[in-house]
């Protein structure tokens, strides 16, 4: 979509023209849903809060700078909306502060690449709190600190939750590599798939160091 016709949509939408609202719903649904899938449960988590989300663009539009990128507001709406709902519904586990946790390193991680699916569900199946905190911390690129204002936790929880998302992922993702190689016992390749979203999950968890 070009500047010129996303432009003139916000305008429609500043007029709440309901075509207008339809059409950057539509053009922004992937983009939105693959934000709020990496805090929900399920697809259906996601799809509810991600509505929200659409509610608050379409009752706060005029508040857009048209100077700024539009995806970069859209998705902070979308970020807010996910951490609103599941702040709402965590009952975040006040853990010890692990300043000095040793974290996972990557030679203790299995070399394997997994497609874009694998991650998500991996991410999917972490707690809530461990999930936020991972999302916040190492995919948006927040510190412990502004995670803490954000959920209303000390920065040491932050830091255990995020210690036990990644071992969590590393246990997952060890257990992913065993089963793909059992599954190729005898081949003389391993299948290798390749990411193709979310800057290829944070560059997968940043070559996972997680």
């Amino acid at each position: 979509m070009g500047e010129e016709e996303l432009h003139q949509l916000i305008g429609g939408c500043i007029k709440q023209e309901r075509n207008s609202q339809k059409m950057l719903y539509k053009a922004f649904y992937g983009f939105s849903m693959g934000i709020c899938l990496r805090y929900a449960n399920n697809r259906e988590e996601a799809a509810e809060v991600m509505n929200q989300g659409f509610y608050k663009v379409f009752t706060r539009i005029e508040t857009y700078d048209i100077s700024r990128p539009f995806k970069a507001w859209l998705g902070r709406i979308m970020m807010n909306v996910s951490i609103d709902y599941y702040r709402a519904n965590l009952k975040m586990a006040y853990t010890e502060d692990l300043d000095n946790a040793e974290y996972v390193t990557d030679g203790e991680l299995a070399d394997r690449k997994l497609n874009y699916d694998d991650l998500l569900a991996m991410i999917q199946k972490l707690p809530n709190a461990y999930r936020t905190v991972f999302n916040l911390f190492a995919i948006e690129g927040y510190t412990h600190e502004e995670i803490g204002d954000l959920l209303g936790v000390a920065p040491g929880t932050s830091k255990s939750n995020l210690h036990k998302a990644r071992q969590k992922l590393k246990q997952m993702i060890n257990e992913a590599d065993s089963s793909s190689s059992n599954y190729n016992k005898g081949m003389d390749f391993s299948p290798i798939v390749a990411i193709t979203k979310v800057d290829d999950i944070r560059g997968v968890f940043i070559r996972k160091n997680i």
